[in-house]
C-alpha cells in the first residue's frame, strides 16, 4: 500500500456526508490511492460491500485485501454498466474525487505536471490513444482558443493558440520543455501560474474530464436509493459549476425557471451542503494540493 500515492481530500467530511450505512452498497468512483475507500471499509460491516472504480492501472497497486471491495479498471463514466454486470441495481451512496491523484502528478512519465521534462502525454488511461501531444499537433487554431478558453481561463488564450499554430510548422513538440519553449513568447504573468491553466486545459481536454463528469451526473438518479448521498469533490469552478447546476434541478444549464410557463425543473435531489464545504487552514498546510477544493453533497429524494 503506498501512503504517499494520494492524499485524500476533504476525508472526514466526505464521509460523514455520506450518511454510511453498515450493510449498505458504497461506490468510489475513484479509488487511486484507496484513502477513500478504507475509510468507507471501517465502517461496513460483513454485509456491507465497496465498489471501486478506476481507469489508471497504478491504482489496483493500492487494492487491501477486503472480500466486501469490487475492483472495477474503468472509467467511472460506465458507472451502471459496471454496476449491472456485477448484478447490482441501486447503491447507498456515491463519491467521486476529481482532483488528478499526487502518484499522476508526481510520477514525471506521466507527463501531467510542468515541473519536469517527459513526453506531453496526460492520459489517465494508458490503453487510451490520444494524448496532449496529439490535442497540440491535430486541434485547429479555434479548437485551441476555446480549449485554453474554457478550460484553463487562459487570458490570452487567442495569442497562445495563434503561437501554436506558427510553431509546429516548425518544430513539432513532443516533450514538455519543447513546448514551454516554442509558446515562451505568448507566457502572460507568472509563467508557473500561466502553464499551470494551460496544462489543466490540456489534460481536461486529453482526458473528456467534463463530458466523464455529466454522464456520470446522469445516471446517478436511477443508480441512487431513495435516502441515498451522492458526495463529489471538485477542483475547479468548471466542474463545481456543473455538479452545483445538477443537484439544484437535474439539469446542466445554469437557468432554473422557464420564461414564458415561469415552471422551474423538478430536481432528483435534496441538497444537504447549501455551500460547498472547503479544507480547513489545517489541511491546506498538510496537503497543499487540497486548496481548490470543494465538496458538495445531495440526497436522492
Amino acid at each position: 500500500m503506498e501512503s504517499n500515492y494520494h492524499i485524500p481530500v476533504l476525508l472526514k467530511e466526505a464521509i460523514e456526508s455520506l450518511n454510511i450505512k453498515p450493510d449498505g452498497v458504497y461506490v468510489d468512483c475513484t479509488f487511486g490511492g484507496g484513502g477513500h475507500s478504507r475509510a468507507i471499509l471501517q465502517q461496513l460491516n460483513e454485509q456491507g460491500k465497496l465498489i471501486g472504480f478506476d481507469q489508471d492501472k497504478d491504482a489496483e497497486r493500492n487494492l487491501p485485501k477486503d472480500e466486501r471491495i469490487i475492483f472495477v479498471p474503468q472509467n467511472f463514466r460506465h458507472l451502471q454498466r459496471f454496476l449491472r454486470l456485477h448484478k447490482i441495481t441501486k447503491v447507498d451512496g456515491i463519491l467521486a474525487d476529481l482532483g488528478v491523484s499526487s502518484h499522476q502528478f508526481d510520477a514525471a512519465e506521466r507527463g501531467f505536471s510542468i515541473r519536469f521534462n517527459a513526453s506531453l502525454d496526460m492520459r489517465m488511461n494508458q490503453q487510451q490513444q490520444i494524448t496532449a501531444a496529439d490535442i497540440l499537433k491535430n486541434s485547429t487554431e479555434q479548437q485551441l482558443h476555446k480549449m485554453f478558453e474554457q478550460y484553463g481561463e487562459v487570458t490570452n488564450s487567442k495569442t497562445l493558440a495563434k503561437t501554436i499554430v506558427e510553431q509546429r510548422r516548425l518544430t513539432a513538440f513532443q516533450t514538455i520543455d519543447e513546448f514551454k519553449q516554442a509558446v515562451s513568447s505568448a507566457v502572460k504573468g507568472n509563467p508557473q501560474k500561466y502553464f499551470a491553466q494551460v496544462f489543466q486545459a490540456l489534460r481536461i481536454e486529453v482526458n473528456d474530464e467534463l463530458g466523464v463528469l455529466k454522464e456520470l451526473l446522469q445516471q446517478i438518479p436511477a443508480t441512487l436509493k431513495p435516502g441515498g448521498r451522492v458526495a463529489i469533490i471538485t477542483f475547479h469552478s468548471l466542474e463545481d459549476r456543473i455538479v452545483k447546476n445538477f443537484f439544484r434541478s437535474g439539469t446542466f444549464s445554469e437557468t432554473e425557471v422557464d420564461e414564458v410557463y415561469g415552471t422551474k425543473t423538478e430536481s432528483p435531489f435534496k441538497i444537504i451542503t447549501k455551500k460547498p464545504v472547503v479544507p480547513t487552514a489545517e489541511e491546506i498546510k498538510n496537503n497543499s494540493r487540497a486548496r481548490s477544493a470543494k465538496l458538495r453533497v445531495a440526497e436522492q429524494l
